[in-house]
C-alpha cells in the first residue's frame, strides 16, 4: 500500500449489534478523491465522522449493506444534521425497497425541511450488478448470508492514465500540448515526421485500488471468487473460533474464517471488525486471522488506512 491520500478508507465504528463502551456501531467511509462514500450508518456515525475532521459537503452517498438497527440508527440524526448545516446538493442512500420505504417516513417526520435532494438507489439484494458509477471509479453489490437481505460492496477504481516520462518527452521535444494525448495513449509524431512510441514517454500508470467491504454475513467460501486481488478487504470478524457454534445461525463469522476468504481470494490485506461485546481484547481477532493470512489490520473507530 501507499501513502496516496486520494484513495482512503476512514472507520468510524467496529462494533456489532449489542453496544459496548470500547466500540461504536458498525460505519466506514471511503474518500475517493475527496469524495467521500459512506457504508452503513450505525449509531453516533455523525460524531465520530466529524471526529475524523471529514466533510458533510462531500458526502454524496450513503451504502446500506442491511436494515438491521447497529447499522442503520444512525442515518436519521445524519441526514438532520445535514439539514441543519444548511448545505444544497443531494445524498443518494443505497438501499433495498423496504429501507426505503421505512426511511422516506422517518425524513417526512423528523427532516421535513431539507434543504437538499434525498434520493434512494433500490437495490436488489439477490443480484450481483454494478450500482453506481462515476469517472473515478464503480462500485458493484455481492449478496450476502444473513438473517436478512445482506449486500456487501466493491468499490473498484479505474485505470488512471499513464505517467509522462519527462526526460524521454525533453529529449525529443514533445510540447506541453501534447502532453494530455499522450499520457492516453498517443503516440508523437516529430515534425520531421518521426514517430515516437508512446511507450518510450511514460511510464506505466499505478495499478487501480479496490477496496471490497464484507458485512454481516455466515461464511461463505464463494465470496473469494467475487473479491479476487482486492487492494483492502473488511470482512466481518464478529466472534472467534471458540465460538464459532454461535456464528453460522446467527449469520456472522468468525477470525478465521474471515482469514481464509482473504487467503483464498489474495487481497492485499485483512481488516477485522463488527466485535461482539463479549470480547475485551481486539488483538485476539488479528492474532487468530494470521494464523492462516498474514497481513492483518486490526478495526478501531479512528483509523486511516490509506491504499
Amino acid at each position: 500500500m501507499s501513502n496516496a491520500p486520494d484513495f482512503t478508507i476512514h472507520c468510524l465504528g467496529c462494533g456489532s449489534a449489542k453496544p459496548s463502551l470500547r466500540h461504536n456501531p458498525s460505519s466506514t467511509v471511503l474518500d475517493c478523491r475527496g469524495n467521500l462514500f459512506m457504508i452503513d450508518c450505525g449509531e453516533g456515525a455523525q460524531r465520530t465522522f466529524q471526529q475524523q475532521r471529514l466533510k458533510f459537503s462531500r458526502l454524496g452517498h450513503v451504502f446500506l449493506t442491511h436494515l438491521h438497527g447497529d447499522h442503520v440508527f444512525g442515518l436519521p440524526g445524519l441526514i438532520g444534521t445535514l439539514a441543519l448545516s444548511g448545505g444544497g446538493g443531494s445524498i443518494t442512500i443505497h438501499t433495498f425497497e423496504e429501507g426505503k420505504r421505512i426511511l422516506t417516513d422517518i425524513f417526512d417526520y423528523f427532516c421535513r425541511d431539507t434543504p437538499f435532494d434525498i434520493r434512494f438507489n433500490v437495490l436488489s439484494p439477490a443480484e450481483e450488478t454494478v450500482i453506481f458509477e462515476n469517472n473515478a471509479m464503480t462500485v458493484r453489490t455481492i449478496p450476502l448470508s444473513h438473517r436478512v437481505p445482506t449486500v456487501g460492496y466493491v468499490f473498484e477504481e479505474k485505470p488512471g492514465l499513464a505517467h509522462i516520462n519527462r526526460e524521454m518527452c525533453d529529449f525529443h521535444g514533445v510540447p506541453i500540448s501534447q502532453m494530455r494525448a499522450i499520457k492516453g495513449g498517443a503516440d508523437f509524431v516529430k515534425p520531421d515526421g518521426t514517430v515516437i512510441p508512446h511507450a518510450m514517454l511514460t511510464r506505466p500508470a499505478d495499478p487501480p485500488r479496490s477496496y471490497a467491504h464484507i458485512g454481516d454475513t455466515k461464511y461463505m467460501p464463494t465470496l473469494a471468487d467475487k473479491i479476487r486481488g482486492v487492494s483492502l478487504l473488511y470482512h466481518e470478524t464478529t466472534y472467534l473460533e471458540s465460538d464459532k457454534a454461535l456464528a453460522g445461525p446467527r449469520g456472522h463469522s468468525t477470525a478465521l474464517q474471515a482469514a481464509t476468504v482473504a487467503r483464498d481470494a489474495g487481497v492485499g490485506a485483512l481488516l477485522t471488525g463488527h466485535y461482539s461485546s463479549r470480547y475485551h481484547d481486539d488483538a485476539l481477532f488479528a492474532a487468530e486471522a494470521k494464523e492462516v493470512f498474514p497481513t492483518v489490520i486490526t478495526g478501531r473507530e479512528g483509523l486511516r488506512i490509506p491504499l
